[in-house]
């Protein structure tokens, strides 16, 4: 534990991890988007988890829907195995674990489906968090700020620019950030009191668990599809609970760098998970993962290091501003500024530039790739070519995107 906080013993929390991240395909055609993988090593999960660990949070319960089995696999390998940490992580599906086997119909309707986990607990506060962002925080901090203000439900809030808060839910707050209205995607953003920026929505809420069931219980009475942004906080306003805003920008983790402050990363589409991931091999990425005071955690596997082997003029292998996972070898040839996944190889006379590969790639001798993204097990054939003809590219059956990146998935 990281957090020194003794508030999060009261704390239960649950994850939304069943999205299908449709924006993300094809790399979520066969997982959903809390389980694609992120940083050679980590899945996109890794860091709301490491982030109620670190912060001290001993019971977190992980909903699941879509494509559920590889990551259920991973958070029982990951978090349960190889930690110790079972009773720390419990994965549930409506697939296998509900009584009624319904899917879920919206953000609150998960946490309704499985309200029996909450009245069971002694806990006095819930945090209901996504499981599909990539950012680092002390959630003891935000629960604090819940209890000092003796709020009913606290929402954790980004500050935004005004030009770039129409992309979001925004609230309007008094000077005490006590939230009076919340409009979805607004035309023209109400700013903060003071300020030219404006909160948005960040989908992360802290609630005392006696609100969370009395307002989850009246919400399923009037919406089957209970969501927590379109009819859970509306509901609340008008019923003059205390609704609090949290800025993410005063949270501050141990060995943060000034960079990092505010960090948050959605990653839903596909050229805003590659801009993610290739911010990683920076000099100095604004995503720190070299933390040691507050790591993000993960199956390390039982992998020997990588390793580059030949040192001929004509067949060299090289990593050169790039991550590169354990397992991997770059035989004779040349990776720049990419991330090579666990137990990646990469052939002679072989080059890789500014890409992402997925765990167990094989990139065959004399290929070249380009600004691409690799997925999990795909074995590239001798003299490929990749990235630099975007129609040739399409006629393989590649996607690419708008900005010309080029996916490769089985």
């Amino acid at each position: 534990m990281y957090s020194t906080n003794f508030g999060t013993r009261n704390t239960l929390a649950m994850v939304l991890a069943g999205g299908k991240g449709e924006r993300l395909s094809p790399l979520t055609l066969k997982r959903p988007k809390p389980g694609v993988a992120f940083g050679g090593k980590y899945k996109i999960i890794d860091f709301v988890l490491s982030n109620m660990f670190n912060s001290g949070i001993k019971q977190v319960y992980v909903l699941t829907q879509y494509r559920a089995y590889s990551l259920m696999k991973h958070i029982r390998e990951s978090w349960g195995k190889w930690t110790g940490l079972g009773e720390f992580i419990v994965a549930i599906s409506p697939e296998t674990k509900n009584e009624c086997e319904e899917w879920f119909k919206g953000t609150a309707d998960a946490i309704y489906q499985y309200l029996r986990f909450i009245e069971s607990s002694d806990a006095d506060y819930v945090a209901i968090f996504g499981g599909d962002h990539i950012y680092k925080m002390d959630v003891s901090q935000m629960i604090e700020y819940h209890r000092m203000n003796r709020a009913d439900i606290t929402i954790a809030a980004l500050e935004v620019p005004h030009e770039e808060a129409k992309r979001f839910g925004v609230f309007s707050v008094d000077d005490d950030y006590r939230v009076t209205a919340f409009t979805e995607k607004p035309a023209n953003p109400v700013t903060i009191p003071g300020r030219e920026t404006c909160f948005a929505s960040m989908g992360n809420y802290i609630f005392s668990i006696k609100k969370l069931i009395e307002v989850l219980v009246e919400g399923k009475k009037r919406h089957e599809d209970l969501d927590f942004g379109k009819h859970v906080i509306p509901m609340m306003l008008a019923g003059g609970d205390r609704v609090f805003a949290y800025n993410f920008n005063d949270n501050l983790i141990p060995g943060m760098k000034p960079e990092e402050r505010g960090y948050w990363k959605d990653v839903g589409t596909i050229d805003s998970y590659y801009d993610a991931n290739m911010d990683l091999i920076h000099v100095s990425p604004q995503l720190n993962l070299y933390n040691y005071k507050w790591p993000i955690l993960t199956n390390q596997g039982n992998l020997p290091p990588a390793k580059t082997i030949f040192d001929d003029d004509d067949r060299r292998g090289m990593n050169i501003d790039s991550y590169v996972c354990a397992g991997c070898i770059t035989s004779g040839g040349i990776v720049r500024r990419s991330i090579i996944g666990p137990c990646g190889k990469v052939n002679s006379f072989s080059l890789v530039e500014d890409s992402i590969l997925f765990e167990n790639v094989t990139i065959g001798r004399h290929s070249k790739i380009k600004r691409a993204i690799i997925d999990k097990n795909i074995v590239i054939p001798d003299g490929s070519v990749i990235g630099y003809d975007h129609d040739e590219d399409l006629r393989n059956g590649h996607t690419v995107t708008e900005s010309g990146i080029v996916v490769v998935s089985a």
